[in-house]
């Protein structure tokens, strides 16, 4: 066979075989790639329009997110509230640490909005010196590998210990969700998400400030009856 016919009998480049090193990195959740991020599993948020626009349809499994209120206790832990329940009451769920919340969790409205409670855990962070501890023990908990999601609640994160907390979050197969005041908007994160909530009526605006492959912009979403957590000063 000549040259020319070998060449038009040979698989197209799309056909070739890939290796599977290759594919398994290109699956990796960390990879961007100009304007779409290698799909990750993901936990659905319980809303479908945030979903529409969440990078591969949900909240990632594994890697760091930031969620900035106007405020603590201004809807935080409603936007993570259906996906929470879900994550619990899995026979195979591994522990949901809080570490540092602001506010005391309400258990009876976590248990009636579906949340198994025998899964959560709270961490109070002690002050050592004067500096809080919280941050350590989020990292600690994120690299562990005994846990589905941690959440913690700061004011101040450098970008350096943001990205020591991504990778521990990626190391234990962990979604880590940091809260941060709506100030913290303007400073550069290494988090892989960052989401600004608002409070309107009975729901809230989600603005979509970063998001690897996803959309960007604001949408509306409207709380269910059920995921009304109320909160009480420790």
């Amino acid at each position: 066979m000549s040259a020319d016919g070998q060449r038009r009998n040979a698989p197209p480049p799309s056909a070739a075989r890939t290796d599977p090193r290759l594919e398994q990195l290109l699956a990796h959740p960390a990879l961007w790639r100009a304007g779409s991020a290698a799909r990750g599993a993901v936990w659905p948020s319980g809303f479908a329009p945030l979903d529409a626009g969440l990078p591969g349809g949900g909240w990632p499994r594994s890697g760091l997110i930031e969620i900035l209120p106007m405020r603590f206790g201004q809807g935080e832990l409603q936007l993570l509230l259906p996906a929470l329940a879900s994550i619990t009451r899995r026979p195979e769920a591994r522990w949901c640490i809080w570490v540092a919340p602001p506010l005391q969790p309400f258990a009876p409205a976590l248990a009636a909005a579906g949340v198994a409670l025998s899964r959560l855990l709270i961490v109070r962070a002690p002050m050592r010196g004067r500096r809080p501890t919280s941050l350590w023990a989020f990292e600690q908990a994120l690299g562990s590998g005994a846990c589905d999601c941690v959440f913690a609640w700061t004011r101040h994160a450098p970008a350096r210990h943001i990205r020591r907390l991504h990778l521990a979050a990626q190391r234990g197969n962990t979604l880590g969700v940091l809260f941060r005041t709506r100030e913290a908007a303007g400073e550069a994160s290494p988090a892989m998400l960052r989401v600004a909530l608002e409070p309107r009526g009975d729901g809230a605006r989600v603005t979509l400030l970063k998001s690897r492959g996803g959309a960007r912009g604001a949408l509306d979403l409207i709380w269910a009856a059920a995921a009304h957590v109320p909160q009480r000063m420790p």
